[in-house]
């Protein structure tokens, strides 16, 4: 089954990246006389020309109020919706994600498939080379634990900072927290900056260390220098960062929602995503038991190893075949 990938145009507009979905990708599918087409987000053709995969990440606009945006983003939501009952099958990144799809978009169980994410293969636990000139870049400390990912209201920094500064009366500045991303250009309820919040909590100086935007090959070398990666996100349609974390023998404490414990599994700690004082004694417990961490440790890689990209290739041509019969 030969692959014919059909990318939009230069035009940037809502209204033309709307065109490309609707009108140009089906089109593209007829003329080259594609037997499948799959769409790689939540964004289907109305009137598919052929039998159509369509992978939905997360429905995080149906599902978090704080992200249905305005009319116009909303009337959007509403046509990937019905679009999405047109599909031939739809694959998701996690059985948390399936769920939400059957409930939401009201498919059929039968037309859904869970077909997991894996981490790239630069995500290992043997160090690196460029490893130390990653550490002297970011100005990281000898020990650290570390939180990578966005800072929009779902990621709950602002619950992970309350837990950090109660972790820090147990245990000082002997593992500062590395707080790695974009910073927000500006502070609002939607993307409260961590800088001010931290600043309210009394965090600061040797505590705790903004990096701001770090690089994609930077990321394996980040993972690998801290004692746990703390990822306290209200919800996530798969949660890629950590999953590669564990690929590099990192322990993970996660919050429990959504879904993030069918991806952490026994590689690392769940808390409830509220449960300030739950999170920071998992912090304490890390950073200081070195035997347990090694264990979480171990664990974490065997978790890890249970995704695979080969299998994600294998289980979405499954997909296309059965589309195709369909």
């Amino acid at each position: 089954m030969e692959a014919v990938v059909v990318r939009p145009g230069t035009r940037r507009s809502n209204l033309s990246k709307v065109w490309f979905e609707q009108v140009t990708f089906p089109q593209s599918c007829r003329r080259t006389g594609a037997r499948v087409a799959h769409v790689p987000y939540w964004a289907p053709p109305l009137r598919p020309a052929v039998p159509t995969v369509v992978t939905i990440h997360d429905l995080i606009p149906l599902l978090l109020p704080d992200y249905r945006g305005g009319p116009l983003v909303r009337l959007y939501t509403g046509l990937a919706s019905a679009a999405s009952s047109r599909a031939a099958l739809i694959l998701t990144d996690s059985t948390a994600s399936r769920e939400d799809a059957v409930d939401r978009l009201a498919v059929a169980e039968s037309k859904v498939r869970t077909v997991y994410l894996a981490a790239g293969s630069e995500y290992s636990p043997a160090a690196g080379p460029d490893d130390p000139a990653v550490r002297q870049r970011y100005r990281l400390p000898e020990r650290y634990l570390l939180y990578l990912g966005g800072f929009d209201v779902r990621k709950n920094v602002s619950t992970l900072l309350a837990a950090y500064a109660r972790a820090v009366r147990d245990l000082g500045n002997a593992c500062p927290l590395v707080v790695c991303g974009r910073l927000p250009a500006k502070d609002s309820s939607f993307e409260p900056d961590p800088r001010r919040v931290a600043g309210e909590l009394g965090l600061g100086g040797a505590s705790i260390h903004f990096t701001g935007f770090v690089e994609e090959k930077d990321k394996p070398a980040l993972y690998r220098g801290a004692a746990a990666l703390v990822f306290p996100s209200r919800y996530e349609g798969f949660g890629l960062p950590p999953l590669e974390a564990m690929a590099c023998g990192t322990p993970v404490v996660s919050s429990c929602a959504a879904s993030l414990p069918e991806i952490v599994g026994e590689g690392g700690l769940l808390v409830k995503p509220d449960d300030v004082a739950g999170i920071a004694q998992a912090l304490v417990r890390l950073a200081r038991d070195g035997a347990y961490r090694a264990e979480l440790s171990r664990r974490a890689l065997e978790q890890a190893g249970r995704f695979s990209w080969r299998s994600t290739a294998r289980q979405t041509i499954e997909a296309y075949q059965e589309a195709a019969r369909r």
